[in-house]
């Protein structure tokens, strides 16, 4: 059996159809594919929270044994460029310039048009909580209205939009019991699934991309070489703070 999506030329949403030999759907084996399609997303979802969790571990220790030389260093830089001007400035005769602080742009008051307060009573009218069928149900309207309250009032009328169109497409939308509401919200629910899924590969693949997934890649292989990269990074790091001490040292006067 083969899974493709259509596209309704009517609402734009985009549907999971299964074809069968014979005909219509049959929804126990939709029930099945939610089932598993779910146990997959619930995979993915520990497997990214563990590994943001082992990057999150990374850094820490990273920024504790390399983060606070790195610190140490730039502020001897930034003494040594300064005593370096200061001797300049000296030598030219020359007073620094003034740091005025830049005027402040007013920033025009943000009126809330009648088009967002049309379009958030919408939204507030599909997704209120008081219509939820359960505690579930009612959680996720809740979380949406949370959303929708924060975009009417900063006005944002796209947010609000955007709301609107994913709770029409979402499985809670269809109203009825009867077998072809209850396909409908099948098909949607793996149309749900499957996006978030397609979400957690696109995340994957920039955080793979990302400058500290390739530092804590390239400090792996090399302890299972038998070298702490880290360490390397940290003796170097305190040359390069002794070297600069001492060159800091050497521009002050005697006695400062």
């Amino acid at each position: 059996m083969e899974i493709r999506r259509l596209l309704d030329s009517t609402t734009g949403m985009t549907h999971l159809v299964r074809h069968q030999r014979g005909g219509d759907h049959d929804l126990d084996a939709l029930r099945a594919r939610v089932r598993d399609l779910e146990a997959t997303l619930e995979r993915r979802d520990r497997e990214a929270a563990r590994t943001a969790a082992d990057l999150d571990a990374f850094k820490a220790a990273y920024r504790r044994r390399v983060g606070a030389l790195y610190d140490q260093l730039d502020e001897l830089e930034h003494a040594i460029a300064e005593a370096e001007l200061g001797e300049l400035a000296a030598d030219l005769g020359e007073a620094r310039p003034s740091s005025d602080p830049l005027p402040v742009r007013d920033e025009a008051a943000r009126f809330t048009s009648d088009a967002v307060r049309k379009l958030f009573r919408d939204v507030a009218k599909a997704i209120h909580p008081d219509l939820a069928r359960d505690d579930r149900a009612r959680d996720h309207r809740h979380a949406l209205m949370i959303e929708a309250n924060r975009a009417y009032a900063q006005g944002d009328e796209a947010q609000l939009r955007r709301i609107l169109q994913t709770w029409e497409r979402s499985p809670e939308a269809v109203a009825g019991e009867d077998p072809a509401a209850a396909r409908l919200r099948l098909l949607r629910r793996l149309a749900q699934v499957e996006e978030r899924l397609a979400a957690h590969d696109a995340a994957f693949d920039a955080l793979t991309r990302s400058p500290l997934w390739e530092l804590k890649a390239r400090v792996d292989a090399a302890s299972a070489s038998g070298r702490d990269l880290v360490a390397e990074m940290v003796r170097r790091l305190e040359r390069d703070v002794m070297v600069a001490s001492n060159r800091l040292a050497a521009m002050r006067p005697p006695g400062s």
